[in-house]
């Protein structure tokens, strides 16, 4: 009987999106001065909340056991850089590394592969806020994994409409429970084959040091970007078993100006230890 692989404590925050959504005035959003500021700013991942978001994120990524957290940066993100420092030090260790040019999560995740060495990594956005819960079934799984979250919990429990969960990334699920397929923006073809029942992904992921070679050999996609939905399936493909995590939790969004007196109301009660 094999030992299981040790507990994750290291997570990759991906924070190098340029917030082009979150940059876009929306008149219908009352946002303090502070918030209208860090919007138009782009860095949407520290939008005041009662505190910054990403407190909140790394906060939950210790409560699922990381102890050492990299936040995947532009060079232009000094601002990034003073809040790992400020950040570091409590019951987790924070630092940055640096993507030259926006290129995709692929390189996103690449530019990580020093700070994750021999080490399983658990990799997130920045602008989503994953309860612990699902971040601790996530880290307790073998090998490379994902969360595939269940469609229902996501329209009860989220701050995200069901048209822009309709655009979510679908995961196909073998018997065993291992991925088969992830297809980013399905058509409506698509979403018909998969079926309702199919767990959408939304970029929560467990990666052994087999991802970095995979990054390494991805082609750009159809968007000219390189996408770690496109390293995953290389993984798949040469036989890396990937699982697929059932997730029936909400999560929640920080992708435009619209979401953030949702996302305030919703982070009310959670309290942050970092």
């Amino acid at each position: 009987m094999s030992t299981p692989p040790p507990a994750p404590t290291k997570a990759v925050i991906l924070a190098r999106g340029l917030g082009t959504r979150m940059r876009r005035d929306d008149a219908a959003a009352e946002l303090s001065s502070a918030q209208a500021a860090v919007a138009a700013s782009g860095v949407k991942a520290l939008m005041d909340v009662g505190r910054p978001f990403l407190d909140y994120v790394i906060s939950a990524l210790a409560d699922a056991g990381i102890q050492e957290v990299c936040l995947v940066i532009g060079p232009e993100h000094e601002v990034l850089r003073e809040y790992a420092a400020a950040a570091s030090g409590g019951r987790v260790r924070v630092s940055s590394a640096v993507q030259e040019e926006p290129r995709g999560t692929a390189d996103a995740v690449a530019a990580a592969r020093d700070f994750a060495g021999e080490d399983r990594v658990i990799v997130l956005n920045s602008d989503n806020y994953y309860p612990a819960e699902a971040l601790r079934a996530l880290a307790g799984a073998p090998g490379s994994a994902l969360l595939g979250f269940d469609r229902a919990a996501l329209l009860e429990r989220s701050n995200i409409p069901a048209e822009r969960i309709r655009a979510f990334a679908l995961v196909r699920r073998g018997a065993d429970g291992l991925l088969v397929d992830v297809v980013e923006k399905p058509d409506a073809q698509t979403l018909a084959a998969f079926g309702e029942d199919a767990p959408i992904s939304m970029n929560a992921w467990l990666f052994t040091p087999a991802i970095f070679a995979a990054c390494d050999r991805v082609e750009p996609s159809p968007r000219g970007e390189l996408e770690i939905i496109d390293a995953v399936r290389l993984l798949v493909a040469d036989g890396e078993p990937v699982t697929v995590v059932p997730a029936a939790v909400g999560v929640l969004d920080m992708s435009s100006r619209a979401d953030v007196s949702a996302v305030q109301d919703a982070l009310s009660t959670v309290e942050v230890a970092l």
